[in-house]
């Protein structure tokens, strides 16, 4: 795959501060790092010295990482040349529309999830969950294809991979073996789909599903679009199987469409059980029923969000931006305080690194109980609430420690290197 775009020579490689910058409690700070972790926090005084190899982010709002919980690299287009999208009208004729499409697609997936994966980064993307098909066409083709784009963007981008049934588990001959083999050569979880709604076996799928994450020792993250209590129903049974076998904060169900197509007695129900359960759900504000986001944290359910489809045959949209993401989302779910718009911030950020388990995160010490990670970004804002309503440009990206992005480099001049002396 062909490298990024080079950062901006005047930017420290390895950056040892960033000066001036907004923390998301709105504080101006200084923040020292140490092997590119937070090491000490400091309200920034004007006139005090600066130390060499700082960056001045002249005020800009510096957040963890952006989180992308659900993505597909191995569908994405982008890379390829443009192709027009082609309706369907049930879930099966788009299936079997994406296996059409891809049978005379040029472009390796490879190069296409490289493609996706390195405009992730530029937008301050650290960290994404891709679910990658793993089906009686392709077999083990995408998986191991993105386990080279995971090796080669490791530096600037963490990924993690789901095996992903999406021709259906029960009804798809040869598919269990499939995922038992995805498992044991590097993907992470084990997904699933419509249960009901697709394979008509409810019990069938989801006992080999869990059953092999049990085998393997590995998480879950099943689609689940069937609607009204056909899906809350399954949502209380993966919840029951995930307490049954420990797999709390190991599990999640993105869409979970019914959710939202639900009275409240039922909904109050379903959350009840997902949160004793610890069972997350990733919304990516959809056009149809969603998840209620507030009322669901709110009885203790974590939820998170991720862009789904980028320019595929699914469907024509997608920037890569979870700023732009929480954007919809918010806008979707009426959010319009400065605290609704900073709970749909943390879907695309400590939320999500929650959900897909990411174990340093945040602009906390490294001293403290949870450890600061490498991964951050500047944006061009003042506030958490700002960036949800206006998905602001990106100044910098640093991944590892190290500064990564973004890439068109003449186009932030906000960045400046920070003076050896005084500010």
């Amino acid at each position: 795959m062909s490298e990024a775009p080079a950062p901006p020579p005047t930017a420290p490689d390895e950056p040892t501060a960033l000066v001036r910058s907004t923390l998301p409690d709105g504080r101006t700070a200084d923040v020292h790092l140490r092997d590119g972790r937070v090491h000490a926090v400091e309200d920034h005084v004007p006139g005090r010295p600066t130390p060499p190899g700082a960056l001045d982010l002249a005020g800009a709002l510096l957040l963890p990482a952006l989180v992308d919980g659900h993505a597909h690299l191995d569908k994405t287009l982008l890379g390829a040349p443009w192709r027009p999208h082609r309706a369907t009208a049930t879930l099966r004729e788009q299936i079997a529309a994406e296996r059409a499409s891809r049978r005379t697609e040029e472009v390796p997936v490879a190069e296409r999830a490289a493609a996706l994966a390195c405009r992730m980064v530029s937008l301050g993307t650290g960290h994404v969950r891709s679910h990658v098909d793993v089906d009686p066409d392709t077999g083990l083709d995408h998986l191991h294809a993105l386990l080279t784009v995971r090796e080669n963007v490791g530096d600037r981008l963490g990924i993690q991979l789901v095996a992903f049934p999406q021709s259906g588990v029960v009804t798809a001959p040869g598919v269990v073996d499939l995922l038992d083999a995805a498992l044991a050569d590097g993907a992470d979880l084990i997904g699933g789909l419509d249960p009901v709604g697709f394979d008509g076996d409810a019990d069938g799928q989801l006992d080999i599903v869990f059953g092999l994450a049990q085998r393997h020792g590995k998480g879950v993250d099943l689609h689940l679009h069937d609607g009204g209590e056909t899906g809350t129903a399954q949502l209380r049974d993966i919840a029951a199987r995930t307490a049954a076998l420990g797999l709390g904060g190991k599990v999640a169900v993105s869409h979970a469409y019914a959710l939202g197509d639900v009275g409240e007695a039922e909904l109050d129900r379903t959350c009840a059980a997902l949160a004793a359960a610890g069972v997350a759900i990733m919304t990516n504000g959809p056009s149809g029923p969603m998840p209620p986001v507030l009322r669901l944290r709110e009885q203790g359910v974590r939820v998170f969000a991720g862009s789904d489809n980028i320019r595929d045959t699914w469907w024509p949209y997608g920037t890569a931006d979870m700023l732009e993401r929480a954007t919809i989302i918010g806008l979707r779910a009426g959010l319009m305080t400065d605290a609704e718009l900073g709970a749909a911030a943390s879907l695309v950020t400590d939320e999500a690194a929650a959900a897909l388990g990411l174990r340093a995160y945040g602009l906390t010490p490294s001293g403290s109980a949870r450890g600061s990670a490498r991964e951050m970004v500047g944006v061009a804002g003042s506030t958490a609430a700002a960036t949800v309503a206006s998905h602001p440009r990106r100044l910098l990206v640093l991944h590892g420690g190290r500064v990564v992005g973004p890439f068109a480099d003449d186009a932030y001049p906000a960045l400046v290197p920070a003076a050896g002396g005084a500010r």
